[in-house]
C-alpha cells in the first residue's frame, strides 16, 4: 500500500506539469496559427483591393459609356437611318459588356446583378424607343426620342447602378 502511495504520489504531480506544458503549448499554437492567417489574409488583402477597385473603376467606365447619352454622341452619324443606329447602339452595349464580363468575379453578387439590370433597362429603353419609330427614318429622331425616355423616367439606369458602384468601393476605404 505504501508503494502505491508513493507512486501516486509522484505520478499525480508529473500528471498536472503534463497537463500544464500541453495547455501552454496547444495555446501557444493556436495563437500562432491564428497569427498566421492574420497575415496571410493582410497580404492578400494588399493584392486584391486594387484590383477589386480597378474592377469597380472599370465598371464605372462601363456605365458611362452605355449611358445613351454618351452612345449617341459617339455613335450617331448624320446620313444613319434608326434602324442601323438602334444596331449599332445594341451592338456597342453588346461590346462593352463582353469587354467587362470578368470583372464581376471582384464585386459583390448585388453589385453585378445592378450593373446588368443597368445594361438591360438601357438596351429596352432603346428597344422600345425603336419600335416607335419607322426603321427608315434618319437616326437624329430615335436619339431624340431615346433623350426624351431618359429625360422622363425618375431614375437612370446608368445612375442608379453608378451609385451602387461608388457605395460599394467606398467600403474600401472605411
Amino acid at each position: 500500500m505504501d508503494e502505491i502511495l508513493e507512486i501516486i504520489k509522484y505520478t499525480i504531480p508529473s500528471l498536472v506539469v503534463l497537463l500544464t506544458a500541453y495547455y501552454i503549448l496547444k495555446t501557444t499554437l493556436d495563437n500562432e496559427q491564428k497569427k498566421l492567417i492574420r497575415e496571410m489574409r493582410m497580404s492578400n488583402q494588399k493584392i486584391i483591393t486594387p484590383i477589386r477597385l480597378q474592377a469597380y473603376e472599370r465598371i464605372a467606365l462601363f456605365l458611362e459609356r452605355i449611358s445613351p447619352e454618351s452612345m449617341i454622341l459617339r455613335i450617331q452619324q448624320p446620313q444613319m437611318t434608326c434602324g442601323q443606329m438602334q444596331s449599332r447602339l445594341l451592338s456597342a452595349i453588346r461590346s462593352e459588356f463582353e469587354h467587362n464580363l470578368s470583372q464581376q468575379i471582384y464585386m459583390s453578387i448585388p453589385a453585378w446583378e445592378v450593373v446588368k439590370n443597368a445594361k438591360e433597362n438601357i438596351v429596352k429603353i432603346i428597344n422600345t424607343a425603336a419600335a416607335n419609330i419607322d426603321a427608315n427614318s434618319p437616326a437624329i429622331e430615335l436619339s431624340k426620342i431615346i433623350l426624351d425616355m431618359i429625360m422622363k423616367i425618375e431614375a437612370h439606369p446608368t445612375k442608379i447602378a453608378l451609385e451602387y458602384i461608388k457605395n460599394e468601393a467606398e467600403q474600401f476605404f472605411s
